[in-house]
């Protein structure tokens, strides 16, 4: 038996981690970043995003509309007609440009090595603050001929197959949270490897050979399903839309990096550093990256499963953080990429509303000028999130008799997908409250529960059962 393995009897308590909604609090600390400080003035004095800006313009614009009683019919039907049509090809350039990434741009996204890295130039480093369960089971499906697997944690923990590091209380640094442990993993833990593999608490490595040679490597996302099916099914059509992620390798700045499963070239962390102030640190990394060197970023087809938020209520704060964080470190981006990379910001935020003003159209065609039109491409376009979906589908490639019921809830998935994303624009935090995870099925229950998984070769191809968040 490896010293990795985990007991029979082993079983999911409490955790808080990294991949929770607020990791820590960290005082006292203050950007000495000359170079990356500017993107975090005062936000009234903050230039906005082309594309940010206008999707915030359309909100307040049907704002007005609806309170502009004194105005006539008339003005009020053509500023009806104005915001419908501009919404309408606003989301319709993001889409397409969607679409570009994905049936042209990704072209050729595998023909690198996917192991040309081996084992032997990898140090793996494991963040949590001290879920000890869900990282011995992190821990474990890390190959053992991988000599070199850390934790770095924020209380002390024992860990079998690990060297447990643990962050002292009196660091300061410019980063936080999240970021602020791995800087300084980063100072402080010698690394004569190539590559450093960074993984949350509960990532778990399946059929993991080696990577591509690259300055960043990002493996492949397949969250499981932990409580909530339909936070699942916003997992699935997520991951059916981040097929984008094939043609990160053609653009200068990759639109988002997954600080889950994301390997990173030793000699540029160095160079680059995590010692800035963010709440997504590995977006933030990936663009100081690209800003600083001719970037070479490949997708691993290596799967990274991870657990999926367990509740609706988690699963829209991850979303408005992740949003949060992309506007709010929007200035590290050259102007003229700000909306090729906001594009996505478009479509997650206005997927539902566009089925909505087709309605509008529909009940009221005298609104708008060519509604025929309108309710054409609009449907057009709504018909693109099936698209993402039946992509999420076939990228898991589990339960194909059951894909029509996927399909059938994808509005729903739409709308919650997108709920946390227009709570970012309207209202961008920069903090997090902690959400606890539970998990209290061992693996042999779940064999036994569900006895037509399938398990791989690390035997963790399973899915996860949580309870529900009591927050």
């Amino acid at each position: 038996m490896s010293d990795r393995q985990i007991p029979d009897n082993a079983r999911f308590t409490h955790t808080v981690g990294y991949n929770d909604v607020k990791m820590f609090h960290t005082p006292g600390c203050r950007n000495t970043s000359r170079d990356d400080s500017r993107q975090y003035q005062d936000a009234g004095v903050e230039s906005v995003s082309t594309v940010v800006y206008l999707i915030r313009v359309n909100m307040g614009f049907m704002t007005l509309f609806l309170l502009s009683l004194n105005v006539t019919d008339a003005v009020l039907a053509q500023l009806l007609s104005v915001f419908l049509w501009a919404t309408l090809v606003l989301y319709g350039g993001a889409s397409l440009w969607w679409l570009i990434r994905v049936f042209i741009l990704s072209y050729g996204w595998q023909d690198t090595n996917q192991t040309e890295v081996g084992f032997d130039n990898i140090q793996v480093r494991v963040l949590t603050i001290a879920a000890e369960e869900t990282v011995q089971r992190t821990v474990s499906s890390i190959p053992d001929e991988i000599a070199e697997s850390l934790v770095i944690a924020e209380e002390a923990i024992d860990i079998a197959g690990a060297d447990v590091h643990v962050v002292p209380d009196d660091f300061e640094c410019a980063a936080q949270r999240k970021g602020r442990a791995i800087e300084w993993a980063r100072q402080q833990i010698p690394c004569e490897k190539e590559y450093v593999l960074y993984l949350d608490e509960d990532t778990l490595l399946s059929g993991f050979s080696g990577l591509p040679a690259a300055d960043i490597i990002q493996l492949s996302e397949h969250p499981l399903r932990t409580h909530s099916r339909l936070t699942y099914v916003c997992e699935i059509f997520r991951i059916g839309f981040q097929f984008e992620q094939r043609a990160f390798h053609r653009v200068a700045y990759p639109a988002y990096a997954w600080g889950g499963a994301v390997a990173v070239r030793h000699e540029l962390e160095e160079q680059i550093t995590w010692n800035v102030p963010s709440i997504t640190e590995d977006t933030t990394f990936i663009w100081r990256a690209a800003d600083r060197v001719n970037l070479d970023y490949r997708l691993a087809t290596v799967k990274a499963r991870n657990q999926a938020p367990p509740t609706l209520k988690s699963l829209i704060k991850q979303r408005r953080r992740w949003v949060s964080g992309t506007i709010k470190d929007r200035d590290l981006l050259p102007r003229r990429y700000q909306p090729f990379v906001f594009s996505r910001i478009v479509i997650w935020a206005l997927s539902p509303i566009i089925p909505l003003f087709g309605v509008i159209i529909f009940v009221f065609p005298e609104a708008t000028p060519s509604s025929s039109a309108y309710l054409l491409l609009s449907a057009l376009l709504f018909g693109i999130v099936f698209l993402y979906m039946t992509f999420g589908l076939v990228e898991y490639r589990k339960y194909p008799e059951v894909w029509w019921a996927y399909i059938v809830v994808t509005p729903l998935a739409v709308l919650v997908h997108s709920l946390g994303a227009l709570w970012g624009i309207i209202q961008p935090i920069d903090d997090f409250e902690v959400t606890r995870k539970t998990a209290a099925i061992d693996t042999g229950s779940l064999e036994d529960r569900n006895p037509e998984l399938r398990e791989d070769e690390s035997g963790y191809d399973t899915e996860l059962e949580t309870e529900p968040d009591e927050n």
